[in-house]
């Protein structure tokens, strides 16, 4: 017995090593990737712009990275999704952009580095109007910090509901909204996407997701798990989910991003965001806010998007009145084109609205 206990203790001993020592070489390959990265990422341009900064931002400190190669070119402010699906670990995608581009990804409030700053308390401040004011906010403050009159507003998803509201409260602010993953319906996508969703586990004899579905019942969903269930079986099932480049994980390339900013990354999109908050996300239709918009407005859609339905968002974009509006369908794309197809995004960018920012001279 004593025999056996002693072979017990070296191989779970021995395994602990192995753990360990894999722990340790992610560890020492994340670093050496980051580094390779940050090298690759610098900004050599005599006046290029590589800003990290807390700002005061709706009573809190939120964050905001500026990069670009050149202070001339149009300011270009980033809506993430999620609620708390921050964009800083995807920094390497937006390096072609930088030299078209003033690229700002900004960290909403809980989400990320912004999240690491306040805690979890920031959770029951989170709504679609305070954050939508806090957007405006930062878009004030840019102006400013950066000598622009007028910057170019792009929204994903969520932030596509935060970038209506913006743009319509403030049109002032923006040369143009830029639409991706858009919003229109959502009581009338999750409905399409619940119906999209049993039809191709039906197909595909995927008895879990089925019973799953059958758990949970058709929406509106009253409860986080019943959220959660049904965007985790429906991401299965989406054009470019699968294919989604690695984000924030223990080999993430993006420099200065911690494994303590990582861990804020998962709190921010897994466990700060409410009910109430997602209640508030998933019952949005913004035909209900008006039609009428003052700056010229673009969506840029994947044809294949189940999330946030394509044919919603050309129905509202249809309705829409605006100085100018351009729709773009992106083939074989979903919910995630703007990374996906991150090259034909920058080129649908600098063909149609880059134009309409021209400043003053």
């Amino acid at each position: 017995m004593r025999k056996l206990w002693k072979v017990a203790k070296i191989t779970f001993l021995g395994v602990v090593a192995l753990v360990v020592a894999a722990i340790g070489a992610l560890l020492v390959l994340r670093t050496y990737r980051q580094h390779v990265t940050a090298r690759a990422l610098a900004i050599h341009s005599r006046n290029g712009i590589d800003e990290g900064m807390y700002i005061r931002i709706g009573g809190i400190d939120q964050w905001i990275q500026i990069r670009g190669q050149d202070p001339g070119n149009p300011v270009l402010l980033c809506v993430h999704g999620g609620p708390g699906g921050t964009w800083i670990p995807l920094t390497p995608l937006f390096v072609p952009w930088e030299k078209e581009f003033t690229v700002v990804l900004w960290d909403q409030r809980g989400t990320g580095k912004t999240l690491e700053t306040t805690g979890a308390s920031i959770a029951e401040t989170m709504s679609v109007d305070r954050m939508a004011q806090d957007g405006i906010e930062v878009a004030e403050f840019l102006r400013k910090h950066l000598h622009k009159d007028k910057i170019i507003l792009l929204g994903h998803s969520w932030g596509s509901i935060l970038g209506v509201h913006m743009a319509r409260q403030r049109p002032d602010l923006f040369y143009a909204y830029v639409g991706t993953g858009q919003v229109s319906n959502m009581p009338e996508s999750q409905r399409m996407g619940y119906e999209y969703l049993l039809e191709r586990s039906r197909k595909a004899n995927d008895a879990k997701t089925l019973k799953a579905l059958e758990s949970i019942g058709a929406p509106p969903f009253d409860s986080m798990e019943k959220i959660v269930t049904f965007f985790t079986r429906l991401q299965n099932y989406e054009a470019d989910f699968q294919a989604l480049p690695a984000v924030g994980t223990l080999t993430s390339p993006a420099p200065h991003y911690s494994l303590w900013d990582e861990i804020n990354r998962i709190r921010g999109f897994a466990t700060i965001p409410t009910l109430r908050v997602y209640q508030e996300m998933l019952s949005t239709n913004l035909e209900s806010l008006g039609l009428d918009f003052r700056i010229p407005i673009f969506f840029f859609q994947g044809a294949d998007d189940e999330r946030t339905a394509a044919p919603l968002a050309d129905e509202y974009f249809k309705k829409i009145v605006a100085p100018h509006k351009e729709i773009v369908f992106f083939e074989r794309a979903g919910h995630f084109a703007v990374w996906m197809q991150s090259d034909k995004f920058l080129h649908e960018l600098l063909t149609r609205v880059r134009p309409l920012a021209a400043e003053p001279t």
